[in-house]
């Protein structure tokens, strides 16, 4: 789009569409937007940037008329936004190839695919750009990532260099497009993280999410770089036919990049790394976790293969703050850390309190869990789920999320969750929801225990509630 144009996106809120929202108007857009719901942190990054959001869904939110409209992938037929602008024949686009016309050709794609850990990964590969930049521009990097990345306050930025570090997203592009996002970007070079069975919504089966994700590995130039996980089987498979390099990192003898020597202390993360079997660089990062390592570790190795420099990685990495709702503190009362997580596969559930353990190790831990993914509201990882939530000294599980939406023989039934839990010797509860919870465990809490909220969506808005409740305790 050569002039600016009047673009509106349905489902503005979504992470990705609303970055996109920024990235439009840097590029002299006007634009806006409507959404059934918002909250933090997207709200208040369409607030920053003075783009009002139109609540519900309603014909009436595409007066003025449009020059186009961005369907985000949450919007399917029947929403009455966009029946009115099929009716009215608006142009409409998805915000992937939007994304790659208006932003991409031209410039470097450095994506950041996976199942786990891309917003994280893809947030630390912008920050390496960003501070190597500082001696040498032509690193400065523009980005776009699914969480708002603390060191720069928010999930985008458009710049002059030639470098896009972009979050790859496996998740379908739009109604009217059911492939994976990721194959709109046309990358230059990739990070691989892992590969796993999610959105239960759109793929069937494991063998179709591997599918999606070879057709990514297949878009890669021979002159471009593969930069893969070592640990799971899933990726070597996906890679195995890749006509680009790949180099593998992680804790394998004979890998790529391989993690040596890792120490966690409650303050930091240390590690060495080592390139083709001779040391390389020593990393520290104020970040908790096994698999933050092996997250900074992929970045450093992408980044090293465009030329920035061991020391810069290492000091991009120690001054590294992590992601919005990714082991955020959101409060300590009384003694009592309350954590953001967005977790919400038993995968990431169990990384996530394993770092919680690494960090905390003297704490009586809590997890606190919503089943509130397209996954995770459904019963295909029950056994997982127990698995991953028995970490924790204390459970509280609330009811799905609008479990209505799931077909009964589907549904994950959070009383057998508790159940199994409870037979392992861990104490487990069922509560309704985020004010049911917070009657019943804030006066429960003592000095001294960590509580691990986990939903990728709004929880009722517990993140408040809980730091609230706690207060009046005091």
């Amino acid at each position: 789009m050569k002039s600016p144009q009047h673009i509106h996106l349905i489902g503005i809120c979504g992470t990705a569409m609303a970055s996109l929202a920024g990235l439009l108007q840097l590029n002299g857009h006007r634009v806006t937007g409507s959404d059934a719901a918002v909250y933090p942190p997207m709200s208040d990054l369409l607030e920053s940037l003075g783009i009002t959001v139109a609540q519900p869904y309603s014909a009436a939110n595409l007066t003025p008329r449009p020059d186009v409209v961005v369907v985000g992938n949450a919007i399917s037929r029947g929403n009455p936004e966009l029946e009115a602008a099929l009716e009215l024949r608006l142009p409409l686009r998805s915000m992937a190839d939007l994304l790659h016309e208006e932003f991409l050709l031209g410039r470097t794609p450095l994506v950041v695919a996976g199942t786990h850990g891309k917003t994280t990964t893809s947030s630390m590969l912008a920050w390496i750009f960003e501070t190597a930049a500082q001696s040498d521009p032509r690193f400065t990097p523009s980005f776009l990532i699914g969480g708002v990345v603390e060191n720069f306050g928010v999930s985008f930025a458009l710049r002059d260099g030639k470098y896009f570090v972009l979050e790859g997203d496996e998740y379908d592009t739009a109604f009217f497009d059911k492939g994976p996002k990721f194959l709109h970007y046309f990358p230059q070079s990739i990070i691989l993280t892992h590969v796993e069975f999610d959105h239960a919504d759109i793929y069937n089966s494991l063998a179709e999410v591997k599918t999606a994700f070879r057709r990514l590995v297949n878009l890669v130039p021979a002159n471009g770089r593969i930069v893969a996980f070592d640990g799971h089987a899933n990726v070597d498979e996906s890679v195995s036919r890749a006509f680009a390099p790949v180099e593998r990192y992680g804790f394998k003898p004979g890998s790529t990049w391989q993690i040596t020597s890792l120490t966690q202390t409650p303050e930091r993360t240390l590690w060495t790394v080592s390139h083709d079997g001779s040391p390389w660089a020593e990393f520290t990062m104020p970040m908790a976790g096994e698999h933050n390592a092996l997250n900074a570790t992929a970045a450093a190795a992408l980044a090293a293969s465009e030329g920035i420099a061991p020391e810069t990685i290492a000091r991009a990495l120690a001054t590294f703050r992590s992601v919005k709702r990714r082991l955020e503190v959101r409060a300590v009362v009384n003694g009592i850390t309350v954590i953001d997580d967005f977790a919400h596969h038993p995968t990431a559930i169990r990384e996530t309190l394993r770092a919680l353990r690494g960090q905390y190790p003297e704490a009586r831990l809590w997890a606190v869990l919503e089943p509130r993914s397209n996954t995770l509201r459904r019963n295909i990882f029950a056994k997982e789920l127990v698995d991953s939530l028995a970490l924790a000294d204390e459970v509280v599980v609330a009811n799905v999320f609008q479990a209505g939406n799931i077909p009964e023989a589907e549904r994950l039934h959070p009383e057998l969750v508790v159940a199994g839990l409870t037979e392992r010797g861990v104490s487990a509860r069922l509560l309704a929801d985020a004010d049911a919870i917070v009657a019943e465990i804030a006066a429960e809490l003592k000095s001294g225990d960590v509580v691990a909220l986990l939903s990728n969506g709004a929880f009722g808005g517990i993140y408040e509630k809980l730091p609230q409740r706690l207060k009046t305790l005091a």
